[in-house]
């Protein structure tokens, strides 16, 4: 009776570390399965810009500062909203990125500013708006 109420204790005090004190690489799968701007890289994914392919070293350094941008805000789209942040009206080209990520197909259209980057991330059906921060894109020719 004794080694029941042990074994319990054991088991529920291991069951309690688990949880409280779960192992970084479980933190960072559930954490990356919401975050909203993710990290790209160079084999996997296609950067364009008016139908032209990016050369790989410009390739290279628009992966690296897109990942070192700092995230500004989401912007909310409503139904019927969304030609306004595919299609702006400042009449730039966007850059448009192509990533796979596991089954998923995403398509990233990165649109410049003087001041900011927009964002619009197309995932199915879903579309998602956010605004970045990086020197480097604004100023990207």
């Amino acid at each position: 009776m004794t080694w029941m109420i042990v074994l319990s204790i054991v088991i529920a005090s291991a069951v309690k570390i688990i949880l409280t004190c779960p192992p970084t690489s479980l933190v960072e799968w559930f954490l990356s399965k919401f975050e909203i701007h993710l990290k790209l890289n160079d084999n996997n994914d296609t950067i364009t810009m008016n139908g032209i392919i990016l050369e790989e070293q410009k390739k290279k350094q628009f992966i690296q500062s897109f990942n070192k941008a700092v995230f500004l805000e989401r912007y909310y789209i409503f139904q019927g909203n969304e030609n306004a942040f595919l299609q702006p009206k400042n009449n730039s080209l966007p850059f448009v990125i192509d990533t796979k990520r596991g089954k998923k197909s995403i398509k990233l259209f990165v649109y410049r500013y003087h001041d900011h980057v927009d964002v619009v991330k197309l995932c199915k059906k879903k579309i998602i708006a956010y605004g970045l921060q990086s020197e480097y894109l604004q100023n990207l020719e």
